[in-house]
């Protein structure tokens, strides 16, 4: 999976950015951009544990079990939304959403 719009480059030269799974390849999840977003490491981890999702919508969604929420948001995205490609094809399918918030994603 490649990200084409988003480039963070950390003071060593490398990529801060990673491309996360929704569903897992362990999980059957297939590897396609449809299946996947670009995350921080620490946003990919986050996500990996359950501790943040995204809604259908894309707004991203904050574990209660998260133990700093306002610091949570304030190091993902004040805004609250996801930050999308503008071509629907290539933004994350629902399918693979909702999988994450009922297999992943701690309410």
């Amino acid at each position: 999976m490649r990200n084409h719009r988003l480039k963070l480059i950390n003071g060593g030269g490398r990529a801060e950015v990673d491309a996360a799974h929704i569903r897992p390849v362990e999980a059957n999840g297939p590897d396609i951009l449809t299946n996947g977003i670009a995350l921080s490491g620490t946003a990919h981890w986050m996500f990996d544990r359950g501790l943040i999702g995204l809604s259908d919508e894309l707004d991203i969604l904050i574990s209660r079990q998260a133990n700093d929420r306002e610091s949570v948001r304030s190091l993902i995205n004040k805004s609250g939304k996801a930050i999308v490609p503008p071509r629907q094809f290539e933004r994350p399918h629902p399918h693979f959403l909702q999988w994450h918030r009922q297999y992943c994603f701690k309410q």
